[in-house]
């Protein structure tokens, strides 16, 4: 059993006017499908089935939309009167738990796969934390050079360095730590490093996965555009192209075909049809009439042509 977590009480001040009536998890990146709609339901995918939300700043705009029970998901709710930092609030959550927890920041719009994250802390016997990280995006473009002779532009790319992505696998062994006196609110300042010095504190990562921190109305607006013609599904989601649907299927999901056309983009997995098992792997084509793949990695799909 695994309790999920959600930090879902700042004031978003850097949003408004959109947050002088709504807290920032209520923002919508769709029509009607907010910022924590889409937590919500990871943890749910990923067999999460209870969730405490954090809460401070407008929490009954997010009480009526929730409730005690939302999409199959138990809500309870921790409120807090004026933010105290994100120890206080996972302290005190911290010392009515009983089971490990998946924690994760309320302003976080990401594409990690949370169950293969749950599996991977808990195979990892020496790790009390492990924190989910992505690569850091550029804010700047860059130039790149060699002699003083400028050899090319790229505009905003992925550094090789890893930032916390606001995603954590925090097991029961830790929340002592949590308990502890520290000078700094934050438990990236407090208990994370004091953990890492410990060396019980890991990481989790994938590639090529989406992933925005929605801090400002520009990274709203790249969100936005992320989930145009998007639904997301259990197994990952789905998103209409003009030449066709391109899907993401989570490692260790799988999903049933007829009459399917598609080519692998990324990733690699099993195509299991006419009694027979096939591995898919980047560039490939296959026309699958009635079975199902599974992913043995994240991977993308383009399907040309379906029918059920």
């Amino acid at each position: 059993m695994v309790a999920g977590v959600i930090l879902a009480g700042g004031y978003g001040k850097r949003l408004r006017p959109l947050t002088d009536s709504i807290p920032k998890p209520l923002i919508e990146i769709k029509e009607n499908y907010t910022i924590l709609d889409k937590q919500i339901l990871s943890l749910k995918y990923a067999g999460v089935r209870e969730v405490h939300l954090l809460v401070g700043y407008l929490w009954e705009k997010i009480n009526e939309r929730y409730g005690e029970e939302w999409n199959g998901m138990k809500i309870r709710y921790w409120v807090e009167d004026e933010p105290q930092g994100t120890l206080y609030a996972l302290k005190n959550i911290f010392s009515k738990l009983e089971e490990d927890s998946i924690v994760s920041n309320g302003d976080i719009v990401a594409d990690f796969n949370l169950r293969s994250l749950i599996a991977s802390a808990q195979e990892n016997k020496d790790a009390l934390i492990m924190i989910a990280v992505t690569r850091m995006l550029s804010p700047y473009g860059i130039v790149d050079f060699k002699d003083g002779r400028i050899l090319s532009f790229r505009e905003k790319p992925l550094l090789d360095y890893y930032i916390n992505a606001g995603f954590y696998y925090i097991k029961k062994e830790a929340y002592p730590y949590f308990q502890e006196k520290y000078e700094d609110r934050a438990v990236e300042k407090t208990v994370f490093p004091r953990l890492a010095e410990l060396g019980r504190a890991y990481v989790y990562k994938e590639e090529n996965i989406f992933w925005q921190s929605v801090d400002s109305l520009k990274d709203l607006e790249r969100v936005r555009e992320e989930f145009k013609n998007r639904e997301d599904r259990p197994w990952g989601y789905e998103k209409m192209l003009p030449e066709g649907k391109l899907w993401y299927l989570m490692k260790s999901f799988d999903v049933k075909l007829e009459n399917a056309k598609l080519k692998i983009e990324s990733g690699r997995g099993i195509a299991e049809f006419e009694n027979k098992e096939i591995e898919l792997k980047v560039g490939e084509e296959i026309y699958i009439e009635n079975g199902r793949i599974k992913a043995l990695e994240n991977m993308l799909i383009k399907i040309f042509h379906q029918s059920k």
